[in-house]
C-alpha cells in the first residue's frame, strides 16, 4: 500500500489541477436578447476637470462668432480672469472645480452634473436673448477610463465615443485574461454629490448586467477585474512552498553547520 500511495496521490492531483473552470462566458443566461434589448443609455454628466468642446451655430453665422471662442480675437484673457471658473482654450472649456466654465458674453455657467444635452439646452435658452434659432453642439475630449487586474492590457484607456459600456472598456484593455473571476467585476466611480468613491460589484456572466446603472461607464471610472479563487490559491500555494524551501534551506543549513563542528 506504501508503494502506490504515491501514484494515488500524484493521479488524484492531476485530476484536481485539470478540473474545467467555469464562469469564463459573458451574459450566459437563455434571457440575452430580451435583457440585452432593455439596456438603456442615460448621458454622461459632467464632472470638474472635464474638457468641453462647445460650438455655437445659427443661420446668421456673423450673430454667433462672440459666442465661439474659436472665431474671437483677443479674448484669450477674458474668460480666465474668474479664479476657480472654468477656462478655454479655443473652443474647449475645462470644468473649474466651483463646477462651472465662463462662456463668451454670458459669463459662469454652472454645469457640474449635468448631462450634456442638460448643458445644451441651457446654453441655447440662455443665446435665445442674443441670436435667432441658436444651436449648442457639446463634445466631451477626455472621456478616460482605468482598467486593472486580470485583463491584457490594463492602464488608463481613452474612448473614442463618449457611450461606452462595460463590455467596451473590457475590450480597450484587450478582454479579460483566462484567470478573471467574471462574477466579480468591482467598479470605482468618483461620486460629484457625496465626495466619496461608490464601489459595486458586477457579474458578467448574467445577461441582466445590461439592465444595471452602471452598466454604461461615467469618465474616471475604474474597473478591477479579480483573479478566479483558481489563481489566488495558485498564487498562496506559491508563497507557502517558497516560504518552506527558504526555511528548509535554513534549517539544512544549520544542521549541517552543527554536524561539522560536533566531528
Amino acid at each position: 500500500m506504501k508503494i502506490y500511495f504515491p501514484v494515488f496521490f500524484v493521479l488524484a492531483l492531476l485530476v484536481t489541477s485539470c478540473k474545467p473552470k467555469q464562469n469564463v462566458v459573458y451574459m450566459s443566461n437563455n434571457n440575452f436578447e430580451q435583457e440585452v434589448s432593455q439596456a438603456r443609455f442615460s448621458g454622461l454628466h459632467i464632472q470638474e476637470g472635464d474638457k468641453l468642446q462647445i460650438t455655437v451655430s445659427a443661420f446668421d453665422e456673423l450673430a454667433v462668432r462672440p459666442f465661439n471662442r474659436s472665431s474671437m480675437a483677443g479674448t484669450g484673457n477674458a474668460a480666465e480672469g474668474s479664479a476657480g471658473a472654468g477656462t478655454a482654450a479655443g473652443s474647449e472649456y475645462i470644468v473649474g472645480s466651483d463646477g462651472t466654465i465662463t462662456f463668451p458674453v454670458l459669463g459662469p455657467v454652472f454645469c457640474k452634473g449635468m448631462t450634456k444635452q442638460q448643458l445644451e439646452d441651457d446654453l441655447e435658452s440662455r443665446l435665445k436673448r442674443y441670436i435667432t434659432d441658436p444651436m449648442v453642439t457639446i463634445t466631451l475630449t477626455n472621456f478616460n477610463i482605468f482598467v486593472l487586474g486580470e485583463v491584457n492590457g490594463p492602464g488608463l484607456k481613452t474612448s473614442p465615443t463618449e457611450k461606452l459600456n462595460i463590455f467596451q472598456a473590457i475590450a480597450l484593455a484587450g478582454d479579460l485574461s483566462y484567470d478573471a473571476n467574471r462574477t466579480n467585476v468591482k467598479l470605482i466611480r468618483p461620486s460629484e454629490t457625496s465626495g466619496k468613491d461608490e464601489v459595486v460589484s458586477l457579474d458578467l456572466s448574467e445577461a441582466s448586467i445590461v439592465n444595471s446603472p452602471y452598466y454604461y461607464l461615467q469618465q474616471n471610472d475604474i474597473l478591477y477585474v479579480e483573479p478566479d479563487r483558481n489563481k489566488q490559491i495558485a498564487v498562496n500555494s506559491d508563497s507557502a512552498t517558497d516560504k518552506w524551501i527558504r526555511y528548509g534551506g535554513v534549517a539544512l543549513g544549520l544542521i549541517t553547520l552543527i554536524i561539522t563542528l560536533t566531528r
